[in-house]
């Protein structure tokens, strides 16, 4: 198992299984799954066929991967400065409903065990979440956070309100790729706790959909505005970022100006990065503060992802 990933918003990846099918959106709208590069994995590997198919579980020796990352908790906080942040699943859904239910029991109890980490537990389902949650889930596990990805405003509309609905330490949305304005991003009285937002990456450049930057601007002016923790991945493109699309430079002044470290396609927005990230509920914060300081919303560096 890779101890750690190249996605900016966590440490590592868990995949209890391999698997998944492309949610279809009413009307044929574009959907975050039209280019899955979970996809694209399973026909180079050949590990798994995508779609309804039956999905694969990995294997034990894997599934021991987060018991070493929890024996080496203290060593990893002494040297971060927080906890390790674990996404699951990268090439699977957590809350799909064509998941053998013992494996997601399997999942459970081993997110039990493994409480010296945070797990990031991202779904394109949430309306399957509340059926699915294990039945001590309580007001949540303090190691468990619960997203959905929203694509656009209705999407936000349709999924989020499942997902705010439920007790968690922290509600998150991925707002990537975002292809249309997200709105509000008050569902009710309630709103997440963090958002991530990015454009359209690796999909061939005459098929990836815009990714606007006035789109991104607006979201994180939300969450200023309701005191949620605004991430912005990338760009996806540097075809999206606001230094050629507003600025008017060539890819290459982008480049320099922004350069790909900053995440595919750059990731400054009006010269800043804005990478935060919510603060989880834990023995020590029994409140549940929004945001510690060191990732406070006024706060403009680059911190670690």
């Amino acid at each position: 198992m890779a101890g750690f990933s190249k996605i900016e918003w966590t440490d590592s990846t868990f995949n209890p299984w391999v698997g998944c099918t492309k949610i279809k959106r009413p009307g044929n709208k574009p959907s975050a799954c039209d280019f899955c590069y979970a996809e694209k994995w399973a026909k180079r590997s050949g590990q798994v066929e995508w779609g309804n198919n039956p999905r694969r579980r990995t294997t034990e020796s894997y599934w021991r991967g987060p018991l070493n990352w929890n024996a080496q908790a203290t060593d990893f906080q002494k040297e971060n400065g927080r906890r390790r942040r674990v996404f699951c699943a990268s090439l699977a859904d957590v809350f799909d409903n064509q998941v053998d239910a013992q494996w997601r029991s399997d999942l459970f109890n081993l997110i039990r065990r493994c409480d010296q980490i945070d797990w990031q537990l991202l779904t394109k389902r949430p309306q399957n979440i509340k059926k699915m949650l294990p039945r001590d889930w309580g007001n949540g596990y303090p190691n468990v956070w619960l997203g959905t990805t929203a694509e656009d405003a209705e999407s936000y509309q349709q999924r989020v309100g499942h997902l705010l609905a439920l007790p968690a330490v922290v509600r998150f949305v991925s707002y990537e790729p975002a292809l249309g304005p997200l709105g509000t991003i008050r569902v009710g009285k309630e709103t997440p706790d963090w958002i991530i937002i990015g454009g359209e990456s690796g999909v061939r450049a005459d098929l990836a959909r815009p990714t606007q930057p006035q789109w991104a601007r607006d979201a994180i002016a939300e969450c200023r505005q309701h005191n949620v923790a605004p991430f912005l991945k990338q760009w996806g493109s540097y075809s999206n970022n606001p230094l050629v699309v507003e600025k008017g430079l060539t890819i290459k002044e982008a480049m320099r100006a922004d350069p790909p470290e900053n995440g595919k396609g750059g990731g400054k927005l009006d010269g800043k990065i804005w990478r935060k990230f919510p603060r989880a509920l834990t023995m020590d914060n029994p409140k549940k503060e929004p945001m510690s300081a060191q990732h406070a919303v006024e706060g403009r560096e680059l911190l670690p992802g």
